[in-house]
């Protein structure tokens, strides 16, 4: 899942995304209201976290944008507590309104309950009857075989689950699985895809030649 983090205090942000990174998040990081905007202009994203008091451009005229053309899930992260401030936002259209400071866990929990509320597929239990993902726990399983998924494994199983029967290519999941910061070796995918493998069985994941790769539609 790819996320856009809207944040200008280096120390929050880094912590906020390095923690979104270890629970199988793809990480955009922008540090202003106008560079948020490009992003979205730009970006696939599946929901965004955004802080009210950006430069450049606000963190609410940020949100206004987004509102005016998509129904985007957006989560406020703000130390502005007053009630006034949460009514505003949540009026202006955002999904969910956390003050500052926040425990990750929480954040997790309230990213998970905006998907699911969303429709996006981050719903409790990810599966095509066969193959099964509990995005609570990263824990998958397949024909009666279960394992604890690495944060990178379960991005790279949850885009598949997400669109059964859909072949993704090399592009498309390491979209999912990287943001725009991180490096990606030419071989990573692939590399993730043997230990998912390795974990649940060869045939858990299909490898359709000079295409990409895909989980069989539901049962």
């Amino acid at each position: 899942m790819r996320v856009l983090l809207v944040e200008d205090d280096r120390m929050i942000g880094a912590a906020v995304a390095e923690a979104l990174k270890d629970a199988a998040y793809a990480i955009d990081w922008v540090q202003d209201g106008e560079l948020a905007i490009e992003a979205i202009r730009s970006e696939t994203y599946e929901i965004v976290l955004l802080d009210l008091g950006l430069p450049i451009v606000d963190g609410l005229d940020v949100l206004k944008e987004i509102r005016s053309s998509s129904r985007l899930p957006v989560i406020i992260l703000s130390a502005r507590d007053a009630l006034t401030e949460r009514i505003r936002g949540l009026d202006l259209g955002a999904d969910d309104y956390i003050v500052k400071p926040f425990e990750v866990g929480e954040l997790l929990a309230r990213m998970r309950a905006v998907m699911r509320r969303e429709g996006s597929g981050a719903s409790p239990i990810l599966g095509n009857g066969r193959l099964q993902l509990d995005p609570a726990t990263r824990e998958a399983s397949y024909f009666g075989e279960s394992a604890v998924l690495s944060a990178r494994e379960f991005a790279l199983l949850q885009a598949l689950l997400a669109r059964p029967g859909t072949i993704l290519s090399r592009s498309e999941l390491e979209r999912h699985i990287y943001g725009w910061s991180e490096e990606v070796e030419s071989n990573a995918v692939e590399f993730l895809i043997h230990a998912v493998r390795k974990k649940l069985g060869a045939t858990a994941i299909r490898n359709v030649r000079g295409v990409g790769w895909m989980v069989d539609r539901p049962s």
